[in-house]
């Protein structure tokens, strides 16, 4: 009788014990602990005392990280004014690594609040992250050695070119130019590599960032400066985060009033450009394209 009653009272406290452990993992699950598994209110961002923004490590001008491990380039500076106008303090960003093709993967896994990693709009990209006014604009253009330069779409039927997954240069190619062989990569660093060792005849990507890279890596032209339309670059949310990019839309009207953009871009681009491109090649002058 003894043994019967000590059977049903342990098994009576392991069915407890498993209740409340089940309930302790679906409270887990529910909270997210790091915040990501739901989007966060401007609110809940305040009471969380950062901001997180994707941004690059390898694309200087706009996006790397400095010899002393400090985060650098024209996004960058973006950032810090972000933090300071919605938090009080430019130091309360958190900045996240990206690559180009995981930039709406991190959105939509809300391991970020903000994408600033040189986001170009596109009608694609618009169906999977809301995107805040824009505050650059940019077009495409292909990079290649002065030796064999490239300097018409035509010269690479037979070539390969290389280009960065998930850009708007893998995309314009494989749509107008699919006879052209592409050498694709995941990281800029690897890209540009394969093109000084000779693995491709040509890159393809941001002009912007091309004009830049040749000025600081002699043998190299951009012998392409511009391909099919002009793109503007915008900061993104996750999709319905409405408040988020509501609050964007303001702040980038406010720091276009106060030519806060054309301050960036002396701070962190034309010591990359010299005196080859102007603010106004870059800069979207009040913030909002029609």
């Amino acid at each position: 009788m003894k043994k019967g009653f000590r059977t049903i009272l342990f098994g009576l406290i392991l069915i407890l014990s498993l209740g409340v452990l089940a309930g302790c993992g679906s409270d887990a699950v529910k909270s997210g602990g790091d915040n990501s598994v739901k989007q966060l209110t401007l609110e809940q961002i305040k009471e969380r005392g950062k901001i997180r923004i994707g941004v690059f490590s390898d694309k200087p001008p706009f996006g790397y990280v400095d010899a002393n491990g400090k985060n650098q380039g024209y996004d960058v500076y973006f950032a810090k004014r972000i933090a300071k106008d919605l938090l009080g303090d430019e130091n309360k960003v958190e900045f996240v690594l990206v690559e180009a093709a995981s930039r709406v993967e991190v959105l939509e896994a809300n391991k970020v609040d903000i994408i600033l990693a040189n986001f170009t709009v596109t009608p694609e990209r618009k169906e999977k992250v809301d995107f805040a006014n824009p505050y650059m604009k940019v077009g495409l253009g292909v990079v290649s050695p002065d030796g064999a330069l490239i300097t018409d779409v035509n010269q690479l039927k037979g070539k390969k070119l290389i280009v960065n997954k998930g850009t708007t240069a893998e995309t314009y190619f494989v749509q107008n130019h699919p006879e052209i062989e592409l050498l694709k990569y995941e990281q800029n660093t690897e890209a540009f590599q394969a093109l000084k060792d000779g693995r491709g005849a040509a890159l393809a990507h941001d002009n912007t960032l091309l004009f830049a890279w040749a000025r600081e890596n002699q043998g190299y032209t951009t012998g392409i400066t511009k391909l099919g339309s002009l793109d503007y670059i915008a900061p993104a949310v996750k999709k319905g985060n409405i408040e988020l990019k509501d609050w964007l839309n303001e702040e980038i009207e406010k720091l276009a009033s106060e030519q806060f953009f054309h301050k960036d871009f002396a701070e962190t681009l034309l010591p990359a450009y010299g005196e080859s491109i102007q603010a106004d090649d870059v800069v979207i002058d009040g913030g909002k394209v029609e």
